[in-house]
């Protein structure tokens, strides 16, 4: 997948649990085969929203192989490999086996909440070690820190090895100076589904979508219809499902998610501590606003 872009729909997986806690490989299998044949353009394993901090290592590698397996192909896949170790983060991408993806989704460093520099040399070394184009994470709702536009645009400039950048700061004002004074190969991709429809306006080229785990055809056709300059459709789409999007986030990602996929198909509704599932009242909530989808 050397021509991968970072445009159109991607999905941040879920991982799917038994009752047990244990890693459900049939339902991961099933929703795997979903989004494969789906409007998804590409999927985004062990990020933020497959629980990635509560899977041990050999777990991360367990279900690395085995979407590589199942996907076998069919689309481009991207590998979240991020911390505040900088170096530990260098020894797993020196070490493990990357084959099957075609790029890294690195976070800003969280809780360390280093400076600006800080953040831009930790991207650097990260750059530097690996065999794969680094695509940037900024989260700061998340990581305690924001990693602002300049230092986003200054390694972007540094090098062609960071590919573009999922951008979650939640600042259309950030979004917009990344976009005007970025150098050409570098993409910006929405991180926060309810913000996908004005930063594509803007120019941004996809989203890396939590709500496409579970309405990746429509969720898709609306990011497809922004590629094509279709914003009317777009928007009509959009509008569609602002209060499932809403509810989903409304206490916290993956529990939304979760809730929802275990409405519409066979994926429990389990969490590893310190995730709980949602409230009774807001399960309910995303199954009403699922049914009216």
């Amino acid at each position: 997948m050397d021509n991968f872009n970072l445009e159109g729909l991607g999905v941040a997986l879920v991982t799917p649990f038994r009752s047990d806690f244990s890693i459900d490989y049939e339902a991961l299998s099933a929703l795997l085969e979903r989004l494969a044949d789906s409007e998804a353009d590409y999927l985004v394993v062990l990020g933020t929203t497959a629980e990635t901090p509560t899977l041990s290592r050999e777990e991360q590698a367990s279900i690395r192989r085995f979407v590589v397996d199942k996907i076998n192909g069919r689309m481009p896949l991207v590998l979240g490999c991020g911390g505040n170790n900088t170096l530990e983060i260098i020894n797993i991408l020196k070490q493990d086996d990357l084959s099957g993806f075609s790029a890294i989704l690195s976070v800003v460093p969280q809780y360390n909440k280093p400076s600006q520099e800080g953040i831009f040399l930790h991207f650097s070394a990260i750059a530097e070690a690996s065999p794969l184009p680094v695509i940037l994470y900024n989260v700061p709702g998340r990581t305690g820190v924001n990693m602002n536009a300049e230092t986003t645009l200054r390694l972007a400039a540094s090098s062609h090895k960071f590919l573009g950048i999922k951008e979650a700061s939640g600042s259309m004002a950030q979004v917009e100076k990344i976009l005007k004074e970025k150098p050409s190969h570098f993409k910006v991709v929405s991180g926060d589904d309810a913000l996908t429809l004005p930063m594509m306006a803007l120019g941004a080229s996809g989203v890396i979508s939590v709500l496409g785990n579970v309405r990746p055809d429509r969720f898709g056709r609306m990011v497809h219809c922004c590629l094509k300059g279709d914003f009317d459709e777009a928007r009509t789409i959009h509008n569609s499902l602002l209060t499932l999007t809403r509810l989903l986030f409304a206490e916290g990602n993956p529990a939304g998610i979760k809730s929802a996929l275990s409405t519409e198909y066979n994926i429990k509704n389990v969490l590893r501590l310190p995730l709980v599932p949602v409230s009774e009242k807001t399960a309910i909530e995303i199954k009403e606003a699922l049914m009216r989808l």
